[in-house]
């Protein structure tokens, strides 16, 4: 299984357009759950979901017998890539809510 690598944008342009323009402050708040920031949680869960998923797969069928070293190292860079993606989204995360935190003292 392969993430598409536009699923992210798609993910956060839908949730925008479905919920349509902001209209002053606080015109929408995470408790709705239609936030821009919720979507794009949403979307790297969505992401994160997908590869472990991807993890389990292997994994079953090297438990399975298929015990070559390919799959092995299949495995491997499919739980690096993983750890890459996790770091990814845990950085975006931070960043984005750090950049809200500072307008929010802007305004």
């Amino acid at each position: 299984m392969s993430i598409d690598n536009s699923a992210l944008n798609n993910y956060i342009g839908n949730a925008a357009f479905s919920n349509g323009p902001a209209t002053g402050r606080g015109s929408v708040s995470s408790a709705s759950g239609n936030s821009w920031y919720e979507a794009m949680s949403r979307a790297w869960g969505s992401a994160l979901d997908g590869q472990a998923a991807q993890i389990t797969e292997m994994s079953d069928t090297i438990r399975g017998g298929a015990d070559q070293p390919s799959n092995m190292v299949q495995l491997t860079a499919a739980s690096l890539k993983m750890q890459f993606m996790s770091n990814n989204a845990a950085t975006s995360q931070n960043a984005t809510g750090q950049a809200l935190e500072t307008l929010g003292k802007r305004q």
